[in-house]
């Protein structure tokens, strides 16, 4: 049996060592931040268990939102470059986990060179050839690498939150704009249809002021009414232009070049949309989860910083070939090389333990903002939820309202056109129902954008992958 001389063995039982103690990791405990959630939401009869669907905007039963949200997230300029972010975040990981294997390189050299003696001596040619391969691997004694991989797998799951995130601001931004582009286009309606009630009531102000039965006075407030009512259109136009605009960029295109056909605002559905409880919006959430994996990734960043206090250890080696020729290896001499060292800092006028400290502190600032984060969380939810069901009491009641303004406003003309009131009644008929109008679908406008708010506040449909 043939036995390893003791100065081969030597390196062997070092490195086999330097190995079983790069176990030795130093890790941090994960951070959790002290939450008390709240058992249910103040709201009455918002407690269940049913989690919205991912797929949200399609309860609104339109299906040309639909088409715009698919447009915007294949084409928002912004959400395409959050896409790369993740792509940044994932290429970063793979960098990172490169850290923790060996590196090797391999190089080659040829070269000619003569030398001329200052006496006049005869001239010497030299020639040589050369390869050598190096490998060298730095031991991860204490976990530093480790923990910067940890540190980039958290923050790569933080940019896919961040991503999801993106996604449910602007699939929430579209409906938003989309419905405010319908609103407006109904208030366009309405003020044209009331413009057209103000000039019959002047024609018949008109007719009673020609046979005598009406004064100048009455000709000129109704000739005011209907200047007043075109005025009124101007700055509904402008809304509905500006707002197409704002819709175009969301879905990636020139407003120049989009155009959109009219839906019927009435026409679109409300969904009815259960919270679930509080406690579950942690998971429901994907800034809340972003901020968690920002957690992680500020526990790896403090055991990084505190394994680069203790020393380093790398190791290397080396083989070569060498021959004095040109551009040939013929009869080379070869060379085997193995080299360990150990290098620490012994004075750094405490850099790296003011590092560790820093890291700390970050850490400790990300878990005051993970907590804020939560409570905003849960007050978005209660005032999506408060406003959802104010403004739907409001609707119903505005409903009545509208309806008994339209009813107020035919029985004032006719009254007029007998001579029974005066127009100052008409006038005043005329102007609630056109206030009364409008107001409704500014209701409906706010129900449809507070349950697209709720959804948002609701994580729209998303879950946490792990």
């Amino acid at each position: 049996m043939n036995r390893i001389p003791p100065r081969r063995l030597a390196p062997v039982l070092a490195t086999s060592l330097l190995l079983a103690l790069s176990a030795c990791a130093i890790t941090e405990p994960a951070t959790r931040a002290d939450l008390a959630v709240p058992a249910g939401w103040i709201e009455p009869a918002a407690n269940g268990a049913l989690q919205p669907d991912p797929v949200w905007w399609r309860g609104f039963a339109s299906v040309r939102l639909e088409s715009l949200v698919a447009a915007a997230v294949a084409d928002n300029p912004d959400f395409r470059a959050a896409v790369e972010r993740v792509r940044q975040a994932e290429i970063a990981l793979r960098v990172a986990g490169a850290s923790l294997l060996p590196s090797a390189g391999i190089g080659g050299d040829t070269g000619w060179r003569r030398s001329d003696p200052g006496d006049g001596g005869r001239s010497v040619d030299s020639e040589s050839s050369g390869a050598s391969l190096s490998i060298s691997y730095e031991v991860d004694l204490w976990g530093r690498i480790a923990a910067n991989v940890r540190g980039a797998e958290a923050s790569f799951a933080a940019s896919r939150h961040d991503h999801d995130a993106a996604r449910l601001t602007l699939v929430a931004s579209v409906a938003n704009t989309y419905f405010q582009l319908l609103a407006a286009r109904e208030r366009l309606v309405i003020a044209r249809d009331n413009l057209t009630i103000a000039e019959r009531v002047f024609r018949i102000v008109e007719a009673r002021y020609r046979n005598g039965a009406a004064s100048a006075l009455d000709v000129s407030r109704q000739r005011s009414t209907v200047l007043a009512q075109r005025a009124a259109l101007l700055p509904l136009e402008t809304l509905e232009r500006q707002t197409h605009s704002a819709l175009a960029l969301l879905v990636g295109q020139a407003p120049q070049d989009f155009s959109l056909a009219a839906e019927s605002f009435t026409t679109l559905a409300i969904p009815p949309v259960t919270p679930g409880l509080p406690a579950e919006l942690l998971t429901r959430r994907p800034d809340l989860a972003s901020a968690e994996s920002q957690l992680a990734a500020a526990d790896a960043d403090v055991a990084a910083a505190r394994a680069a206090l203790l020393p380093r250890i790398d190791l290397a080696g080396s083989a070569g070939l060498a021959s004095t020729a040109l551009l040939s290896l013929a009869n080379p001499a070869s060379t085997l090389g193995l080299t360990a060292s150990l290098t620490h800092s012994l004075f750094d006028g405490g850099r790296l333990r003011n590092e560790v400290e820093a890291a700390r502190s970050r850490r400790r600032a990300l878990v005051e903002n993970y907590r804020s984060a939560v409570h905003v969380a849960l007050k978005e939810v209660e005032d999506a939820l408060g406003n959802a069901d104010r403004d739907r009491r409001l609707e119903d009641s505005q409903h009545e309202i509208s309806r008994e303004a339209a009813r107020s406003l035919r029985l004032a003309e006719m009254r007029y056109r007998e001579g029974a009131d005066e127009l100052l009644t008409v006038l005043d008929a005329q102007r609630t129902l056109f206030q009364a109008q409008d107001q409704l679908a500014q209701l409906r406008l706010s129900r449809l954008t507070g349950t697209v708010d709720l959804y948002k506040a609701l994580g729209g449909g998303w879950s946490s992958p792990g």
